[in-house]
């Protein structure tokens, strides 16, 4: 079977979809402790997810364009609206009030470490030593940063903790996410945030937390829905393309993002040791990226449900007429062996 001159770049589409994501997450983290002084950390999530919910809403597909979210989806949702919409977003609250908004935002970049070794664990992809040099790097950029955040005080350190128990968090939510990067991400979205954001704002009235001004509520609902919402779905998109540990990877660019925006914004509380804490991390991230992965390997016969197109050289089926973009319907692949470069998207989560 031929592949299109594109399939030479499998990552390319992902890639950019991953750099959308992190530009619109990134750009979140700093607005996040800027209108969350002052505001509780279950408001400050319920907020947040309120307005990706809005966004998942709008963005839905109809069916004959994307999959439809199933029963046995739930499990999945409601384990990522408890990592990803509750303990990952209250955490990075009140880490956020307790730190410096450049320290937290470079250390977000071990969410990639935390994606990358739970989808070797739970899904088997790839970790070649190339990767593993990367992981490497990456928790020794976010060690340094903690040692040297930690001189300032008891406070910035838990403070830092606390952003990174968000990271693992939200690794896990990523994680999961995989299970359910085939379907309408509009849906899938939307889901998660109405779960995260009900539930915080439950937890936000019986802890007494008060409310926001009017215009700190409507600025975290905005930062919601661009920051978390949209850039959720593009993640869910980047990830169907090539799987969790590389979404993950391209992700982790969200923090210098973030970190740029603290300083533009005016926190100064730059160090040495943040910048050789962020140095070792985006040395971690590009040599991450700069894996390739080639090899023989074998398709099994399976049917399934997705959004595709006839052009990547794994959808032979015939249509009369021929859809001329993407459209979503059951079909059958035939069981193929054959060589061409590729990454762990869903065709591809064979073993190693």
């Amino acid at each position: 079977m031929s592949f299109p001159p594109s399939s030479n770049l499998p990552a390319l589409q992902g890639g950019l979809l991953a750099l959308m994501a992190a530009a619109l997450f990134g750009a979140s983290t700093p607005l996040v402790q800027k209108l969350g002084e002052g505001v509780g950390a279950f408001t400050t999530a319920a907020l947040l997810y309120a307005g990706a919910a809005v966004v998942g809403w709008l963005l839905r597909q109809p069916i004959e364009r994307e999959a439809r979210i199933r029963r046995a989806d739930m499990r999945w949702l409601f384990a990522m609206a408890l990592f990803g919409a509750v303990v990952g977003p209250v955490a990075l609250a009140w880490g956020l009030q307790r730190t410096s908004g450049m320290g937290a935002s470079l250390l977000l970049t071990l969410e990639a470490l935390f994606t990358a070794l739970l989808a070797w664990r739970l899904y088997g992809e790839t970790m070649d030593r190339r990767v593993w040099a990367a992981v490497l790097m990456l928790l020794a950029g976010g060690l340094t940063l903690v040692l040297d955040q930690g001189r300032d005080g008891a406070t910035q350190l838990w403070g830092l903790l606390a952003v990174m128990a968000a990271t693992a968090a939200w690794g896990m939510d990523n994680t999961l996410s995989r299970a359910v990067a085939d379907r309408d991400p509009g849906q899938v979205v939307l889901a998660k945030a109405a779960l995260g954001a009900s539930s915080t704002a439950v937890t936000a009235l019986l802890a007494g937390e008060a409310l926001p001004t009017v215009w700190k509520a409507a600025g975290l609902l905005v930062v919601g829905a661009v920051g978390y919402g949209l850039s959720l779905r593009f993640y869910l998109l980047a990830q169907r393309a090539f799987g969790a540990a590389r979404t993950g990877s391209v992700f982790a660019f969200a923090p210098f993002i973030g970190a740029a925006l603290a300083f533009a914004l005016g926190d100064r509380s730059g160090s040495w040791g943040l910048v050789l804490g962020g140095v070792l991390m985006l040395i971690g991230v590009v040599v991450h990226l700069s894996e390739g992965h080639q090899h023989e390997h074998v398709h099994e016969a399976m049917d399934h449900e997705h959004a595709h197109t006839h052009e990547d050289g794994h959808h032979g089926h015939r249509h009369n007429p021929m859809p001329q973009c993407s459209h979503s319907h059951w079909h059958r692949h035939e069981a193929l062996t054959h060589k061409h470069p590729h990454v762990p998207d869903i065709h591809h989560a064979h073993r190693h």
